[in-house]
Order: structure tokens, then C-alpha cells, then sequence
């Protein structure tokens, strides 16, 4: 008996050791995992909208600009937020093309302008994510557009060059059936035959009644951006 007792301590330290082994293991596997997939998930983050990274020489009459301008084709939006993933840093980007909208120019002053997304159709690189962000989120049956309307007109905003002017925009986002007045700080410039803007609108989701997911592993900040680069054209 007491020959035994030895050797079943021996075994019980060698298990104890083992399992503690596994268990080292498996806790750094998951952390090379998660930096693994959080390296990845940050790579896929569309860059800021930018009228500057893509221009074409103005085909425009520049000497009067004033009119009613059409928003369409060459648009997108979204939005960026910063998740938490397992204690790691996390920067997600949804775009869509479905954007419309008017405004209109009188000089170089943007007068007057609406600018209309479609919620629903805004996607990431994750069908579960888009589908909590349009059913749970957002209730974009309910709510599927959201909107910008200018308030305040924004004077000397479109240049006449081939520079570009930034320029700050107040207004009212219409986003999930709430709207608050925001301030979006905006980069014009003419492009081809029209002009795009770039902008940023920072917000706080729970200001809008929208309730920023926490499943534990992962957890959304409640402040994010809307983010958008419209192209408008001449509407006559």
C-alpha cells in the first residue's frame, strides 16, 4: 500500500500537468485566433470616404453652377462603428449604393439639400451581422430609410477649381423614425460632370432609440459615424 501511494501522486501530478498543459494551450490558441480574426476583420474596414481619392477634370460650365442638382449614380454610405471582440479592437464598415437625393446650388452656396439611404440594403462582410443590424437593430421594415436634410445653408461650399473646400453642414438625421439635429463636416469638390461630397456624421446610436449589441464575446459602442460620398449632377 504504501509502495502505491507514490506512484498514484506521481500520476495525479502528471494528469494535473497535462490538463494544465492543454488548457495553456488552448487559452493561446484562442488569443492568436482572435487577433488573428480581429487583424483580419479590421483589414476588410472600408477606408473614410474621401472626394479626393478618386477625381476627374471637371466637364462642367464652372462660371454658374446655381441650379437644382440630382443625387445618384457614384454614391454610397454607411456606417463605422468600434467593436470589442474577447477584449480585442474591432472597426466595422457597411456600405450601400442605394442613395438619392437633391440639392440646390445657388452660387457657390449649397442652399438647400436631402440625402435618402436605404438602411436595409447596407451589408458588411457578415450575413449574421447585417441580418441583427437590419432585424433587431434597426427594424428596417419598419424604419428602411434614413435621412439627411439641410437646415442651415452652407456658403462658399462648392468650389470653381480643381481644389477642394471642407465645410461644415447642419442638419436633421432621420435615422430609425427619430430625428436629432447633427452637424456633419463635409469635403466638396467638382468631379467629371458633377461635384461629389464626403462626410462624416458622428453619432450616438441610444440617442435614436437603437440599442448597440453586447452578446458577451462581443460588444458595440454606442457612439459611431454615418459616412457618405454623393455624387450629384445638374438636374436639367
Amino acid at each position: 500500500m504504501t509502495s502505491d501511494t507514490p506512484r498514484r501522486r506521481r500520476k495525479a501530478v502528471i494528469w494535473i500537468a497535462v490538463v494544465a498543459a492543454v488548457v495553456v494551450v488552448g487559452v493561446v490558441a484562442a488569443v492568436v485566433a482572435t487577433k488573428l480574426y480581429t487583424s483580419s476583420e479590421n483589414a476588410k474596414a472600408s477606408a473614410a470616404p474621401s472626394v479626393a481619392a478618386s477625381r476627374a477634370p471637371s466637364t462642367l460650365d464652372t462660371a454658374d453652377l446655381s441650379g437644382t442638382w440630382t443625387v445618384g449614380g457614384d454614391s454610397e454610405a454607411g456606417y463605422r462603428v468600434h467593436e470589442v471582440l474577447n477584449g480585442s479592437d474591432v472597426t466595422v464598415t457597411g456600405r450601400t449604393d442605394r442613395v438619392t437625393g437633391s440639392a440646390t446650388v445657388d452660387g457657390t452656396a449649397i442652399t438647400k439639400a436631402t440625402i435618402a439611404v436605404q438602411v436595409a440594403d447596407i451589408t458588411t462582410d457578415s450575413a449574421q451581422r447585417d441580418s441583427y443590424f437590419r432585424d433587431s437593430a434597426l427594424d428596417t421594415s419598419a424604419f428602411p430609410t434614413a435621412t439627411f436634410t439641410l437646415t442651415e445653408p452652407i456658403a462658399d461650399a462648392v468650389p470653381s477649381g480643381s481644389g477642394t473646400t471642407k465645410v461644415e453642414a447642419t442638419g436633421r438625421l432621420t435615422l430609425h423614425g427619430v430625428s436629432k439635429s447633427v452637424t456633419a463636416t463635409l469635403e466638396v469638390g467638382l468631379n467629371g460632370d458633377g461635384v461629389d461630397v464626403s462626410g462624416s456624421i458622428p453619432v450616438t446610436f441610444s440617442d435614436f432609440g437603437v440599442q448597440a449589441p453586447s452578446l458577451g464575446f462581443v460588444q458595440v459602442d454606442d457612439a459611431g459615424a454615418v459616412e457618405f460620398l454623393v455624387h450629384a449632377t445638374p438636374a436639367s
